[in-house]
């Protein structure tokens, strides 16, 4: 959603925090009503890894995105439906050339901040440029290092020049990197170190609990959008885990629940078709990664990183961990979106412990080998440890490698992470938005987000940029293929698998279906009350 450099899950039930959301309002109507109830088991808190929670220049993790995409607004943001961006800040956008490398939007008239200041299209090249100035470690400026200048024509029209056509552009302008920032309010040389957010979106932050126990949205009645908001207030409160959080959702104390779902809970939700709960299934788009220093002595030998993927058994992982709630997943990017290939199936096949100890037998690798898998610490009911018991077990089992756990405290890890200190990890993502570049090139250009050494030069100089020159994303599928293909026979990172989205809401609430976007982030403004059944 690092997509974004998605900071590594909580590892609760799937990898996406799990929220939770109840609605005021009828019929549609913003009305009067008592507040949305949002519960999640992943708090946002104010750490010295994360001093600007809310700052769309530094935060690059699902849970502040999910607060940034209700409460600043964007030039473009993603459909209720299908893939292509809709104007919200913008009235129109489009490129103005053949070449991809020049889009214009103009702005709606009457825009403001929460604050009362207008936002024009200065505010936009503001934004943009601070963006890329501070370009912050782990942030989301990597999403627009390809604008070479952003001019702020008059005050309602923006022009974006772009260093190289790139037929993905509007789709990152949809992303929470692309919030636009009152000029008057925040720094251009440094971020926010606070909870506080300035925005033009549906929502505007109140209060907020800096030990992490609550946090308010209220409808923002100066909103100008493209947006219509079916509620007054959001209540953010946050669990301990994910069991305690399906308690509150069947006393009532929260009604809608979505990601932390276990496939227990799933299984007694689908048996009881009565008990005032409905389930909603969905295509997901959150998968797991495992990541290799490619700096190690060890595992930056691809003979080692092979091996391993001829070892891991997605399928014994996912049934035995996830059951119902994810698939396995043999590639970068996952099934579902155009360009998706098999490619670490075709290339390794069925986990094969002879073909992994030749491999390692001929780059005269000595076994077994000693390698150290790392995944954050989470609170009670975390699949993590039993995830990375099963893949040492495999690993072991295979006599081939003498694999050992340890996990590390979720506010240090994702920083421990990008200085290499780890072997091996455990990596969410979410993408950015719908498309197959949006988990190839975030791991695979120079800037990674995994500030990760490995380098292709087919990929970066000609696949990459190839994709990016066809509008048709169809006609881009060749260029997808290939680069997932080499990625397979280097092994940088190892996919593992794919999560499906779930939201379960009290039968009373209505909107659940529009409530999350192809990239898992939360639209609040869709939930409402209606009849309980």
């Amino acid at each position: 959603m690092n997509r974004r450099t998605l900071t590594p899950p909580a590892l609760a039930g799937l990898l996406a925090s799990a929220l939770v959301a109840c609605s005021g309002g009828v019929d549609g109507a913003a009305g009067d009503g008592e507040a949305i109830v949002v519960g999640t088991t992943a708090k946002i808190a104010v750490t010295k890894d994360t001093p600007a929670p809310f700052d769309p220049a530094a935060s690059y993790d699902e849970s502040s995105w999910n607060i940034m995409r209700n409460t600043f607004q964007t030039l473009l943001r993603p459909p209720r439906s299908g893939t292509d961006p809709v104007p919200d800040a913008a009235e129109k956008c489009g490129f103005t050339d053949n070449r991809n490398d020049t889009y214009s939007c103009t702005l709606r008239h009457g825009l403001t901040f929460s604050n009362g200041n207008e936002l024009d299209a200065e505010d936009v090249e503001f934004s943009t440029e601070r963006l890329l100035r501070l370009n912050v470690q782990g942030g989301p400026a990597s999403l627009l290092s390809d604008v070479e200048r952003v001019d702020a024509e008059r005050g309602d029209r923006v022009v974006f020049h772009l260093k190289k056509p790139d037929a993905t552009f509007p789709y990152k302008l949809a992303t929470p990197a692309a919030s636009i920032v009152d000029s008057q309010t925040y720094p251009a040389d440094r971020v926010v170190k606070s909870a506080k957010v300035t925005g033009s979106g549906p929502y505007m932050l109140g209060d907020y609990d800096s030990k992490g126990n609550e946090l308010v949205l209220s409808r923002n009645p100066d909103y100008r959008g493209g947006l219509k908001p079916k509620n007054e207030d959001i209540e953010l409160r946050f669990f301990k885990t994910s069991h305690d959080l399906q308690k509150a959702l069947d006393s009532g104390e929260v009604d809608v629940m979505n990601s932390g779902i276990t496939s227990r809970f799933i299984e007694r939700l689908e048996a009881d078709r009565e008990d005032g709960i409905e389930l909603v299934e969905q295509p997901g788009q959150s998968v797991r990664y495992l990541v290799f220093d490619m700096k190690d002595k060890t595992v930056g030998r691809r003979a080692v990183r092979q091996a391993f993927a001829q070892v891991v058994d997605r399928q014994e992982l996912v049934s035995d961990v996830y059951s119902r709630t994810a698939e396995p997943l043999y590639s970068l990017v996952p099934g579902g979106l155009v360009g998706h290939k098999n490619s670490f199936f075709n290339e390794y096949g069925e986990p094969d412990v002879k073909a992994a100890k030749r491999t390692l037998r001929e780059a005269r690798v000595k076994t077994p080998v000693k390698i150290t898998l790392h995944y954050p610490k989470a609170g009670k009911g975390s699949s993590g440890p039993k995830e990375f018991a099963k893949l040492k077990a495999q690993l072991n089992d295979s006599k081939l490698f003498d694999a050992t756990v340890k996990t590390e405290p979720l506010s240090s890890y994702s920083t421990a992470s990008l200085k290499g200190k780890y072997q091996v990890y455990g990596f969410g993502w979410l993408p950015d938005f719908p498309d197959a570049e949006s988990f190839l090139a975030p791991f695979l250009e120079k800037n990674n987000v995994l500030n990760t050494p490995y380098s292709n030069k087919e990929i970066r100089e000609e696949l990459i940029p190839e994709t990016r020159r066809e509008p048709s994303r169809a006609d881009a599928t060749t260029s997808f293929a290939r680069a997932q293909d080499i990625v397979a026979g280097d092994v940088p990172v190892l996919p593992l698998w794919q999560g499906k989205q779930y939201i379960a809401a009290r039968d009373d609430i209505t909107g659940v279906e529009w409530a999350l976007n192809s990239s898992s982030l939360l639209q609040l403004w869709e939930l409402d009350r209606g009849v309980s059944s």
